[in-house]
């Protein structure tokens, strides 16, 4: 994107709406996406920094003066200038407090205005038990202090920016709750807290003209500051995931978008989960299509039809249908009873059966070509006669022989050359036999001998491709055996790997409980210790039953 594009429209007197064009532009983007996105009081330099952050001296609207430019969230996508094949996702909201559109709801209690789960659970005295929940799907929580004139110091002591943000979320027992929501609720939800505090960047004066100021009319020191935290954002936040660590793309955040909207605007409370099941109904439908689509191109590639046997068919088949199942693993994600790795399973075996008849069908008509090109001289001799004559039928098995030598000796029928040589003689049969019963040469004894000759030879040939079908009906067998067990294998691998993800997940939550825990300890709230000790009991529980192993793989 050359310049940012309003990405949720928030108008006056109007429903939130998603900006179609910016919509499409953030849904075709295939890579992780790091999402930073930005909020405070209106006219405090948050687009500033964003456009810092993008590298950009001018995009987000800046405005000077007490009306606010930013309505509703712009969105800015450009490429990671520290992660490759990441996209950068900015996203600059409207200010808190404008005049013109001040709404006392946003000075509420963070559970009020969205859920994790559809049916949260409740604690003894009936209050919602969501901060562990809100842990695993917040980002990382960053406060920047524009204006900072304060030394940091505490107690006369030297403190860096991260202790300052500790000290300024201290809680005091004696205050009333409402007065303190907001330092309750940046510890309960967000996962980690990090500060950066910036000196005054110029004069009031030469704020108006902030966007064209050459850097050289800056305070060095707040530059200084800007480098470090652009540097922090850029190194430090990392590709937007869910619960379960699965990495989000432009495509699916787009698709979150519409879902949270849409929920805002018909009066319900947007849950977290119920957007995420949402999300993964379509990530893994697409998910299947993308490994199907890959199976059938990367076949069609590199598959010569026809093939001379049917390991060679299935041989490339269980490559193209291990590749296949890595694409599908790779976008899919909460995939309940693995409903959608079957469903991907019974199409890719559909594939493969229509390899096989197409492989069949190329079999058959080269073969039939060839056939037909060998035998039609001799086709045009039995039209004449030629061989209705005393002695002919010895030089038509002379002249038959011949032919069918030829054709074995002819490259790429495939695996039906035999099955269609035997139907093209079979179909020949009366023409052989109206010339041997004119051969006037051969007794009558002589004839039934060779009419028992061609009907055992028939037989034989027929008894071979009997067998050479029941050898194809194994193979075929063992490679339904060997898809499935690299479907297991595939998913174990996955089931593992969500496992860990999960288990660090688990820790992250244990980790920012149990310091939470102490920290109101510090500050007297014994009974908030009381419930925090029972959520961390609960997680531990978790934990235990992830660390062993859980309920292992689904039969397929």
């Amino acid at each position: 994107m050359e310049e940012p594009m309003c990405l949720i429209e928030n108008n006056p007197s109007e429903q939130l709406r998603v900006n179609q064009e910016a919509l499409k532009i953030l849904q075709s983007i295939q890579q992780p996406v790091v999402v930073v996105a930005i909020v405070g009081l209106y006219r405090t330099g948050k687009s500033y920094l964003m456009n810092k952050l993008a590298g950009k001296k001018k995009g987000f609207s800046l405005g000077a003066t007490i009306q606010a430019q930013t309505m509703g969230i712009w969105m800015w996508c450009l490429p990671h200038p520290k992660k490759p094949d990441h996209t950068l996702v900015l996203l600059d909201t409207e200010g808190l407090g404008d005049v013109e559109k001040c709404d006392p709801r946003y000075v509420t209690e963070l559970t009020k205005r969205i859920k994790v789960k559809s049916t949260p659970a409740k604690d003894s005295e009936g209050e919602e038990e969501d901060s562990s929940d809100f842990l695993r799907f917040f980002p990382a929580f960053v406060w920047a202090v524009r204006d900072f004139s304060l030394l940091l110091k505490l107690n006369g002591k030297p403190i860096t920016e991260d202790q300052y943000l500790e000290n300024a979320l201290k809680r005091k027992k004696d205050n009333p709750e409402k007065l303190d929501l907001a330092k309750k609720c940046i510890r309960q939800y967000f996962p980690s807290c990090k500060c950066f505090v910036f000196d005054r960047p110029a004069s009031r004066r030469a704020l108006e003209e902030l966007e064209d100021l050459p850097e050289s009319k800056l305070n060095p020191d707040f530059l200084e500051q800007v480098q470090h935290f652009c540097s922090y954002i850029h190194e430090q936040a990392q590709a937007k995931v869910i619960q379960g660590g699965h990495t989000v793309t432009g495509t699916s955040l787009g698709l979150l978008v519409v879902t949270y909207v849409d929920a805002i605007c018909s009066g319900s409370i947007p849950c977290i989960e119920n957007a995420v099941v949402a999300l993964a109904q379509i990530e893994n439908t697409a998910a299947v299509h993308e490994a199907i689509t890959y199976y059938e191109a990367e076949m069609g590639k590199h598959l010569k039809l026809p093939t001379e046997t049917i390991e060679e068919l299935l041989e490339a088949h269980a490559q193209y249908e291990k590749e296949a199942i890595k694409v599908f693993l790779a976008r899919a994600f909460k995939d309940v009873n693995h409903e959608y790795q079957k469903e991907l399973g019974t199409q890719l075996h559909a594939k493969l059966l229509e390899f096989c008849s197409r492989n069949e069908q190329a079999s058959s008509d080269r073969c039939q070509a060839v056939l037909t090109q060998l035998f039609q001289d001799l086709e045009e001799e039995i039209g004449k006669g030629s061989y209705s004559v005393a002695g002919g039928y010895q030089r038509f098995l002379d002249d038959q022989k011949e032919k069918v030598d030829q054709y074995y000796l002819v490259p790429g029928k495939g695996l039906m050359a035999s099955q269609a040589l035997q139907d093209f003689l079979k179909s020949k049969e009366a023409a052989a036999q109206s010339i041997l019963q004119a051969d006037r040469t051969l007794t009558d004894k002589q004839k039934e001998l060779e009419v028992e000759r061609v009907k055992a030879e028939a037989s034989a040939r027929e008894a071979e491709l009997h067998e050479k079908m029941k050898d194809e009906a194994v193979q075929r067998a063992q490679q339904q055996e060997k898809s499935f067990e690299e479907h297991k294998r595939q998913l174990e691998t996955k089931m593992e790997e969500d496992r860990r993800k999960l288990l660090a997940e688990h820790e992250m939550v244990m980790n920012a409980k149990l310091q939470e825990q102490r920290r109101l300890q510090e500050e007297g709230f014994n009974r908030e210790v009381s419930r925090l000790q029972g959520e961390i009991q609960r997680l531990n529980a978790a934990m235990r039953q992830q660390s062993s192993g859980g309920s292992g793989c689904v039969i397929l």
